[in-house]
């Protein structure tokens, strides 16, 4: 006779437990510092903005330079004249930057259900860290500034990066199963908030010697993580022979209570076992497409839901520093510190919504109350005062209010939309799946940067237009 749904879970959660090896911790570190080291070189972007703009603008204290040496080699690393152009242009690689993840998050994913997970992972943690060492080191050690270049760059960056979330979370999915996903991947997906104070850390450590440094230290050290992961990481259990993920995964696990230990049926379902790397083409499954993926129930929807929420979530994530800096006074190295408490509340509020979530066997309703209270947090910390223990308080709560949501949609969501019970056992979709819910987040992200600058220079244009019409008409009236 079968059990009640909440009868059966009891069981799972403590197989969760029991089939834990030490090849799941490792797995479990390998990806989580793998893309905290993603993120800690965009976080030094963001960290090390002020001293970017002060080094492409004049300065009022080299009023003196033009007589002590040529004009021309004095402002040659000046691409604007004043620092609101460059904050402008800051923004602008950050929308190109956002873009350009949009798009190689779409494909990504389709290329890691296809290709060696390990493979396309190492290759773009390497690839960008290179690409961070020549953009922020590089061209500071050659004196060579050129906005075009700054802008390639950033694209191929975003492009590389993209590489990152689809692979780790398909690889975490090919490894934990249903049981606890909300908490496994809750407190997995602290990944990006640790990503994020680490490089803070290290950007706060190094700036005092240049902001190429903090590039150079950042970018040595993701080099090395996509060195370690093409030698160590496993993408699946049967890699080293332990069974893989069933299709009936909910309910294996009592029905392997009842069973013996020996069993003439053992090689048989040793048979049945696949896994999404699987190099076995009589078993392997076949990887779905981009459209067949947008039409599993609930991809759509919680796409559209994470473009809206991982615009507010990247807002701070690149101008956090910055405000604090601009907005207060405060040094930049006391920014980029003060900034972390944005991520330990995300830490926290993804680990303690994705435990509640596994009670509760429901996502959605948990997302939807921690959205509303991100609304007065949000309405909170506009108000803040110009204290540094107040505002770290309330960075933290709204972290844990926007930043939980985010982790949740973006990790254990992406995993149960991808092994949903119509592609499950039968083709790949997880790495796909993902790609396209992060993705969906970036358009949104990169889509509301783009407003916002647009927005911020409305005036501006009114004005230059209203000139450019008023000079037309004189020249008329002169005619």
């Amino acid at each position: 006779m079968a059990l009640p749904g909440s009868l059966r879970r009891q069981p799972a959660g403590r197989g969760l437990v029991s089939h834990c090896t030490h090849h799941h911790i490792v797995v479990f570190l390998l990806t989580f510092f793998s893309y905290s080291l993603l993120h800690a070189s965009r976080k030094t972007f963001s960290n090390v903005k002020v001293s970017i703009s002060r080094q492409w603008t004049p300065s009022c204290l080299n009023t003196t330079a033009p007589e002590l040496r040529p004009y021309e080699l004095w402002s040659s690393n000046h691409l604007f004249p004043n620092a609101e152009e460059a904050t402008l242009f800051l923004g602008t690689l950050d929308t190109v930057f956002l873009f350009s993840y949009a798009v190689g998050l779409f494909v990504s994913g389709i290329v890691g259900d296809r290709l060696n997970l390990r493979w396309v992972l190492s290759f773009g943690m390497c690839s960008s860290a290179l690409v961070v060492f020549f953009f922020g080191t590089l061209t500071e050690w050659l004196h060579f500034y050129n906005k075009w270049f700054y802008c390639c760059l950033w694209v191929v960056n975003g492009l590389l990066q993209s590489t990152g979330w689809p692979c780790v979370v398909a690889v975490m999915g090919n490894w934990f199963g249903k049981a606890g996903r909300g908490f496994v991947f809750g407190l997995w997906s602290a990944c990006a908030s640790v990503g994020n104070i680490l490089g803070a850390f290290l950007a706060s450590c190094v700036l005092k010697y240049g902001y190429e440094y903090a590039f150079l230290v950042t970018a040595s050290v993701q080099f090395a993580g996509g060195v370690i992961v093409f030698f160590g990481l496993l993408t699946s259990p049967k890699e080293v022979g332990l069974p893989e993920l069933g299709a009936d995964e909910d309910g294996s696990v009592e029905e392997d209570a009842n069973r013996p230990l020996m069993s003439n049926d053992d090689a048989d379902d040793d048979d049945r076992n696949y896994s999404i790397q699987a190099t076995d083409t009589d078993s392997q499954p076949k990887a779905i497409g981009f459209f067949q993926a947008c039409c599993l129930p609930g991809v759509v929807l919680y796409s559209l839901a994470y473009a809206c929420l991982k615009l507010v979530n990247y807002s701070f994530f690149f101008w956090l520093p910055f405000y604090l800096s601009n907005n207060f006074g405060w040094k930049e190295a006391e920014a980029d510190q003060l900034s972390i408490w944005y991520d330990v509340g995300g830490i926290i509020g993804g680990t303690i919504q994705g435990l509640i979530s596994d009670v509760l066997q429901k996502r959605a309703p948990v997302l939807a109350i921690s959205l509303l209270f991100a609304v007065g947090s949000l309405f909170g910390y506009s108000r803040s005062p110009n204290s540094k223990p107040i505002n770290a308080v309330i960075m933290a709560i709204t972290g844990f209010f926007i930043g939980g949501p985010s982790n949740m949609i973006s990790s254990a969501i992406s995993a149960d939309l991808g092994r949903q019970d119509l592609v499950k056992g039968s083709s790949e979709a997880l790495a796909t799946v993902t790609g396209i819910v992060d993705g969906t987040g970036s358009v949104g992200a990169a889509v509301g940067q783009t407003s916002s600058t647009i927005l911020f220079i409305s005036p501006l244009i009114v004005r230059e237009m209203r000139l450019l019409l008023h000079e037309r008409r004189l020249r008329v009236l002169a005619e």
